[in-house]
């Protein structure tokens, strides 16, 4: 039914995952982490404090359900330093200074303020990035490596989950919207659908981490996809940018500016799109959980389970359609930059 994929994709679709993915670490890793919170906070920081990021992991409460995540500073006084977010926690949780650094605002900061550090730590959307590359790059491989043991038999196991939803990409997203030159995309288009969707899923599961609700995350694969939009723009992208065929030229005056916006507000709307949706979702479902707490009371808790798990279900499906739209607008965009334009 469905036809093989090129055995190229597979490889160049690893390498591109692990360039990916070393490419985002020092964004993510300078995300606004929060602090660690009581366990008195009202619903509003209860919220919050699940959805930024932070130094440590919670995943259920107590001494055995948090992993305190390594924290990286370099200072020109006293170069690199590596050592646990645990220093940073009381007894009872609370925060507190450790080796004349503390926990200020969500971010890291020198006791004397007057010092300048750089935080290179990572953080609990940093860990969740480790997480969401050793899932996606375990698929890609275990399904290369199949078609590279198998070439000439139907797709077993991981490969025949695979390889329905590259075809769907490859044939209703690229070659739609890039048309001739699709081949050369294909990988990057992959690697974004990918990562957005496992991402996306990963973090429904109970004590997983925010990533593609991060506006650090959804700012760099906007940045991704404008920089190989804007790279590959052909000389008729670039005209229809700053001299715009068929326009009167006084009309140009006001068509120039317009169209240089739009080669920024573009990946804006992908960014920001991405981000509030995944965010949405998250608080949505958090605050029907606190609900809880605020009615005491049996009838509210069922209601909130119901509410809960319907939500859920639908984020799912969001969470698929996301990865989609994002893959989409960006076939898109970098359609409009390779594609010759007849002016007559």
């Amino acid at each position: 039914m469905f036809g093989k994929p090129s055995k190229s994709y597979s490889k160049t679709l690893s390498i591109n995952i692990l360039a990916f993915f070393l490419l985002f670490l020092p964004v993510v890793s300078q995300a606004a982490p929060s602090g660690g919170g009581d366990k008195e906070e009202g619903a509003t920081d209860f919220i919050l404090h699940h959805v930024v990021d932070d130094y440590v992991w919670h995943f259920f409460d107590g001494h055995y359900g948090t992993i305190y995540l390594p924290v990286i500073l370099y200072s020109q006084d006293r170069g690199l330093e590596v050592f646990s977010s645990h220093h940073f926690y009381g007894e009872h949780h609370e925060l507190v200074a450790y080796n004349g650094y503390e926990i200020h605002d969500g971010h890291i900061a020198a006791v004397d303020h007057d010092r300048s550090i750089t935080d290179l730590s990572i953080t609990k959307n940093t860990a969740m990035l480790f997480v969401t590359m050793a899932v996606v790059l375990l698929l890609v491989l275990s399904a290369a490596r199949h078609y590279k043991k198998n070439p000439n038999t139907a797709p077993k196991g991981v490969a025949s989950f695979l390889e329905p939803i590259i075809l769907y990409v490859r044939d209703e997203i690229a070659k739609p919207n890039i048309g001739k030159k699709y081949e050369r995309f294909m990988p990057y288009l992959l690697t974004l659908f990918f990562f957005i969707w496992i991402g996306n899923i990963l973090g429904l599961l109970p004590g997983a981490a925010n990533l593609t609700g991060n506006i650090a995350v959804t700012f760099t694969l906007a940045v991704f996809t404008f920089i190989v939009t804007n790279v590959n723009g052909n000389k008729d992208y670039w005209k229809h940018v700053f001299a715009t065929p068929g326009v009167p030229k006084p009309l140009l005056l006001i068509m120039v500016p317009v169209e240089f916006v739009g080669l920024f507000t573009k990946p804006f709307s992908l960014m920001v799109r991405l981000f509030v949706a995944i965010t949405a979702g998250h608080i949505v479902i958090l605050s029907l959980i606190g609900l809880v707490f605020i009615f005491q009371s049996h009838a509210a808790g069922v209601a909130s389970t119901i509410m809960v798990t319907f939500i859920n279900l639908i984020e799912i499906l969001v969470a698929t359609i996301q990865a989609y739209v994002f893959t989409l607008f960006s076939a898109m965009y970098i359609g409009a930059a390779v594609a010759d334009h007849d002016h007559h």
